[in-house]
């Protein structure tokens, strides 16, 4: 296979496909990935075409918080769109291939969308931070203006980060493009490389330290500044009712940020698990469709938003 899909030019090899292993070594299983997947995204695009609708039509959700969720929404749609399908194909497929320039479309799509994702957590944990500490100045402070602004930065942040690397940074294969992996995954690619990947490492570590740590920090520093402020609310139930608020957020930011750590930030091997496949599966097809249902199934707004528009179509 690592004889296939290249060309000779000069005195290096130029990989001009990759060969993806995803499970051709479990012919049986993969039946029951594609089946698995399908269903997966259904209920992916389900839910979080269901959030954006709802936000869009809905004026009682023309709100900042339903604001940055349906560019949550967004975000998980275009994430899982862009890895699922894609792997959907490859399940059916013994050693299927892609083309150089598809998986670093791929790759690189992937990244910005997960950088974007989170800065537009932290930015949805100081909405919250606002709304608890200074509810009579929140419509002030979070305008449409102000809303706007911030998820306009959160993507060009994010696309700033994602495309420095690639464009400062040639790399070169020697010759090696058998993935074992389901799609173009950083780290199987990076397996790959025989350039000199120190400046690259440097700037890797620039952006994940950047995309990761600085906004878990800020969410992290949001919520204990929103832990003082409940705990000053009076009688306990408005307290319970305040804090409740940022439930939804909490949990999605915990299983989010717990899978990129697991992926990213731990020691690297130069061989890939089944582990980290299954766990690049559960990232790539099922947070997306966590998501709208953490928000919708513990959301009253939402929950009432979905009936006016289901009475309204039965009308």
């Amino acid at each position: 296979l690592e004889e296939m899909n290249y060309q000779e030019s000069g005195n290096y090899t130029r990989v001009t496909e990759f060969v993806l292993l995803g499970l051709s070594t479990h012919p049986a299983s993969q039946s029951a990935l594609f089946w698995s997947l399908m269903f997966l995204y259904m209920v992916t695009l389900a839910g979080n075409g269901m959030i954006i609708f709802l936000v869009g039509v809905s004026s009682p959700l023309h709100t900042p918080m339903y604001f940055f969720l349906s560019n949550l929404s967004l975000l998980d749609l275009l994430f899982s769109t862009s890895a699922v399908p894609l792997i959907m194909v490859h399940s059916l497929q013994d050693f299927p291939t892609i083309s150089y320039r598809s998986c670093f479309a791929q790759l690189t799509i992937r990244a910005f969308l997960v950088l974007a994702e989170c800065f537009l957590l932290a930015i949805m944990a100081y909405d919250r931070f606002v709304a608890i500490s200074a509810p009579l100045r929140y419509n002030l402070v979070m305008s449409s203006r102000v809303c706007a602004v911030l998820v306009l930065a959160a993507w060009m942040a994010a696309l700033l980060l994602t495309v420095t690397p690639v464009l400062l940074l040639p790399i070169s294969f020697c010759g090696h493009n058998t993935v074992n992996h389901f799609s173009c995954e950083v780290q199987a690619i990076f397996k790959l490389l025989c350039s000199n990947t120190t400046s690259l490492e440097v700037m890797m570590m620039v952006c994940a330290v950047t995309s990761m740590p600085v906004p878990l920090s800020f969410i992290l520093i949001s919520y204990l500044c929103i832990l003082k402020a409940v705990l000053r609310i009076h009688p306990a139930e408005a307290r319970l009712k305040a804090f409740s608020t940022c439930g939804s957020h909490l949990v999605v930011v915990t299983i989010y940020f717990g899978t990129l750590i697991y992926i990213y930030v731990r020691p690297q091997t130069k061989k890939v698990e089944d582990g980290d496949k299954i766990v690049s599966i559960f990232y790539a097809a099922v947070t997306p469709m966590l998501n709208p249902l953490i928000y919708a199934l513990r959301n009253k707004d939402v929950k009432a938003a979905l009936r006016r528009v289901t009475c309204g179509a039965k009308s």
